[in-house]
């Protein structure tokens, strides 16, 4: 099953509050707690994007990955790095799933 992190700040304010950095710092460590690792390739971020949208580049690279059953599972720290929005962020889990992604339990 290939794991994968999506990480994002959007504010100079949120960057210093909780980096990326700080926000990989946990997913690394919650896959390594579970015996694997996260490459590079498994990461998916973006610096400086608006939950408030869905076209965001890091994001759309996931989606992507997931449409093509590259991903099967997707870590975030937070719902709200997906989407701020809830009927966008149920929007964007149905779509996961549709496609393959593992639901957390």
């Amino acid at each position: 099953m290939r794991t994968t992190a999506y990480v994002r700040v959007s504010t100079s304010r949120q960057a210093q509050a909780q980096t990326i950095e700080q926000q990989l710092d946990r997913l690394r460590a919650h896959v390594h707690a579970c015996g694997e690792d996260l490459a590079s390739e498994d990461i998916f971020r973006d610096d400086g994007y608006s939950g408030a949208t869905l076209n965001r580049p890091g994001l759309d690279r996931l989606r992507d990955a997931v449409r093509t059953g590259e991903v099967e599972r997707v870590l975030v720290t937070d719902p709200d790095r997906l989407a701020r929005n809830y009927v966008q962020l149920m929007v964007l889990l149905e779509e996961l799933e549709r496609f393959g992604c593992v639901k957390a339990e």
